[in-house]
């Protein structure tokens, strides 16, 4: 994914067809274990079982235009897995 305009609660990408994607920013966070950035944000499009895709990636915050990258490891994985069942439990 490259090219990403972030703005309060919407980004646009262009993907690797050149195609633009507007995208709803979920939310963001850090983490001091990884000193990495996180947004969790969806394309709005849906799953085979009709779920809203939810995507989870690397991001700098204090740029306008920046590069989201990919989640390296399965330990950042389960870290973002145990954030995002926190909150859900709690709605």
């Amino acid at each position: 994914m490259k090219n990403k305009e972030i703005g309060e609660n919407k980004f646009t990408y262009i993907d690797e067809n050149g195609n633009k994607i507007d995208c709803d920013i979920l939310f963001t966070f850090d983490l001091k274990k990884t000193g990495k950035n996180y947004i969790i944000f969806t394309d709005n499009t849906k799953d085979e079982n009709g779920s809203i895709r939810t995507y989870a990636r690397t991001y700098e915050p204090d740029t306008e235009i920046c590069d989201l990258g990919v989640i390296e490891t399965d330990e950042e994985w389960k870290m973002i897995e145990g954030i995002l069942s926190s909150l859900v439990k709690n709605e």
